[in-house]
This record gives C-alpha cells, structure tokens and sequence, in this order.
C-alpha cells in the first residue's frame, strides 16, 4: 500500500489555519476550511496577548515546521529553544519593571498552548522554568527576588531535578546538601529532569542534614560536578530532555527558603504546563486531521459515494476534534484563571491558596486527558490505514498526549476532588515520590 502524505506544512504569513488572522473576503467556494477567529475560547480579547502573539508567533510557525521530522528523527530542538530564548520567552511573566514582559498568567498559559500547538515537547521543556518563575515571584527576600528575576529576564532558563528514579524509601531522598564553612554543595542522581538539558540552571530536591522533608537548591548546569544524560526511553515526548543528571559535590547558588515551599503553587503549576500541552496536542490532531481530508482522493465503496472532504460521518468526526480542541482550551484557561485569581487573593492563607490551586488542576487533569487521547485517536478513523505510515507520523500525537498523560500520576486526580467535596479532605502536596517499604524498586513521576 503506497502512503500518502500528510503532513502539513505551516506559515505564519500563507496558512489561515496557523497563528494568523483571516479575512472574510478570502473565503471562496474552493477555498480550503479557516478559522475564522483565532481567539482562545471563553477568553476576552485582550490588547497585551495580541502584542505578545504578535512578537512569539512568527517563532512558533518556524518550530512547527520541523515538529514532525524531529519527532521523528529524535533531534533535540537545541536550535528551536535559542529561537525562543532569543525573544525571552521565559521572560514573559517577569514585571516590565523588573526587565520582563508583563504577561498575566492567562497571557502566558495562552501562548503555551500555541507553542504546543506548533511542538508539543518544546512546550513541554519549558515546564520547571515556568513553575520556577511563579514561585521566585513569591519570594519574601528582596535581594533573592532581584537576583532571579534580573537572570530570568536576561533570557536564563531554569530546569528541573526533583525526583529519583528509585532505591530512596518515601518520603526520603539520596540526594544530599552538605555545609562546608558557609557554602552548601549538593551530590546526587536525578532521573525525569526535564528541560534541564536546555537550562542553564537547575533546581534539585534534596535532603537536609538539620531540616526535615525536601529542600531546593538551585545550581548552575555549568559546573564541573554537573553532568547531563539524554536517556529518556518513554515513547512519547521525546525530545524534552526528561533524562538523568547527576550532581557531585556541586556549590549551590541558592537554597530557597523552607517555609516557601509547604504551600507554594508550584505543583498545580506543573500540573497545568501539561494541561496547555495537552491542550495544544488536541489542537495540532485537529490541523492534521483537517489538512488531510482537504487533500484526500482516495475513498471507499462503502462510503456514501461522495469526495471525503463532503463525506458526512468524516466530518462529523473532524467536528468532534473541533469540540474537544475547543473544550480543552478552555478547561486549562479557566483553570489558569482561577489560580492566577487565588495567587492574588489576600484573604486566602497559604494553605486555603495552596488547596484552591490543586483542586483547580486536578480537576481540569480529570477531564482534558481522556479528551486529547480521544481526538489523537479519533484522527486515524478519519483518514484509513494510510495514516498509520510511518512517513506521516501522525502516532506522534497519541504518543505524546498518552506520554504527558501518565504524569503525577493522573490516576489519583479524580479520587483527590472527590475525597475534598464528599470529606473536605485537603489536597497533600506531592513532596516525596519513592519505594513502599523497601529499599529497591523504580519510583514513578
């Protein structure tokens, strides 16, 4: 069976489905399907966002280009995160006054899910950088604050070594901070870093000798005591540096503050970086799925005798794409918007701040995956058997989503909600990940 080809190429100035606007005027009988609004869902137009879109969407149309090719060749986007750094994308949420761009949290998840859109694993990498800006933001120590926020603006990126990969019991970790006169050095091996094979610096959990439960030191990837492996095996998701890093005797540059940590946002952060990936895979099924039956010839004699791209029950299914790309858009938005409401909410302590923003997540987690599952399956039932050529990698996007889909683990989201409306069970943080009552063993993520 010959494949056909449907991979579909972007550009920011000729293409009406990607990252542009359209005119009405441009709609003929043979003209191909448009959006007509390229507005994200249940979100008011807003004059910054088109300014931020204005300046980062002519960047995520050039990484959407090669998406697939990389995906399928397994580059690493090196190339495509200096594109994005060169703008500061990290950046975004730093206050103008502070060398930044200002965006609000809306803004900033917004335009996530287009850059996933266009690549969901560089997306993806940006994940520890992201949280990390949300919690440095809330820093209480001027001088801290002014330290980070003046890197993160200069286009400094920050990746993630929270979890080991297995052989520490719960609640414990292998990866130890050590006092030598007035510097602190951390030693250890890390597994799911993500991004951090990107980022100049790294934020690693580790134990204390004095102090109980995980601690956070930020070290620079620059050292010697540094190294950094690309040994993600997962079948999805490739391409975001989700390896191992190993830490030997290296000088910390800053040990957050303990009491920061108990009720920071930053897990419900982490949570909803996947959710706009998600978002922004349902949202490239649905540019793939639609560039292919526009381009389709060949059909079926069980059909209804008609050209694919009139066929009824195709389109009915391209429909339901449509509808859970917009559904999922706007489940992580208004989940963003009610965390970014409770960051601001004086009237909340840290503990009723920290429930607000987990339930919002998990919530919003509880629906969106099924529905990105669903669509980067449902797209195969659209195009036949030729889709499943290897050339048009279309897989990459239930891969993916299956890949973002197993994370934190997604299992226990519905059960937490549930545990908090029938029992006002607060939600717990998630501080430690390791083996029950053994001292072997692989821990998840």
């Amino acid at each position: 069976m010959v494949a056909e080809s449907h991979l579909h190429t972007f550009d920011v100035d000729t293409d009406p489905n990607i990252f542009g606007p359209v005119s009405l005027e441009a709609l003929a009988s043979n003209a191909p399907a448009r959006h007509l609004l390229k507005l994200t869902p249940g979100v008011p137009r807003s004059g910054h966002y088109d300014e931020l879109a204005a300046v980062f969407r002519p960047v995520f149309a050039r990484i959407a280009e090669g998406a697939s090719e990389r995906d399928a060749t397994r580059t690493l986007p090196f190339e495509q995160v200096g594109w994005l750094n060169r703008e500061r994308f990290g950046a975004l949420r730093i206050p103008v006054s502070e060398g930044g761009y200002g965006a609000s949290l809306s803004d900033l998840f917004r335009l996530l899910i287009e850059l996933a859109e266009a690549d969901s694993q560089v997306a993806h990498l940006w994940r520890a950088h992201i949280a990390f800006v949300e919690s440095a933001l809330m820093l209480q120590d001027a001088a801290v604050r002014s330290r980070w926020t003046e890197r993160i603006a200069a286009g400094q990126i920050v990746g993630n070594a929270y979890t080991e990969r297995g052989g520490n019991t719960l609640g414990s970790l292998n990866t130890t901070l050590e006092q030598r006169g007035e510097r602190w050095f951390v030693t250890g091996e890390k597994y799911y870093c993500t991004g951090t094979i990107y980022a100049d610096w790294v934020a690693v959990a580790a134990s204390h000798p004095n102090l109980a439960g995980r601690q956070i030191a930020l070290v620079s990837t620059q050292r010697s005591g540094v190294k950094i492996y690309d040994d993600w095996d997962g079948f999805g998701q490739q391409l975001t540096g989700t390896g191992s890093t190993t830490f030997q005797d290296v000088p910390v540059d800053t040990l957050l503050p303990e009491e920061q940590q108990i009720n920071d946002p930053e897990s419900a952060i982490f949570q909803l970086v996947l959710l706009a990936v998600q978002a922004g895979i349902t949202r490239a099924a649905l540019n793939d799925v639609r560039s292919a039956v526009q381009a389709r010839t060949r059909t079926f004699s069980t059909g209804t005798g008609v050209p694919i791209r009139n066929e009824p029950q195709v389109l009915q299914l391209v429909g339901e794409i449509s509808a859970a790309a917009f559904a999922t858009d706007s489940i992580v938005l208004a989940a963003v918007a009610e965390i970014e409401i409770a960051l601001g909410d004086d009237s909340l302590s840290p503990a009723e701040r920290f429930a607000v923003c987990e339930l919002a997540a998990d919530r919003a987690q509880t629906i969106v995956q099924p529905m990105a599952l669903a669509a980067a399956t449902k797209l195969f039932d659209g195009l036949g058997a030729s889709a499943t050529a290897k050339g048009c990698n279309m897989d990459r996007h239930w891969r993916n989503a299956r890949t973002v889909a197993t994370h934190n683990p997604a299992i226990y989201k519905a059960r937490i909600v549930g545990d908090y409306e029938v029992n006002g069970t607060a939600p717990k943080r998630l501080n430690a990940v390791g083996d029950l009552g053994s001292t072997t063993g692989t821990a998840g993520y």
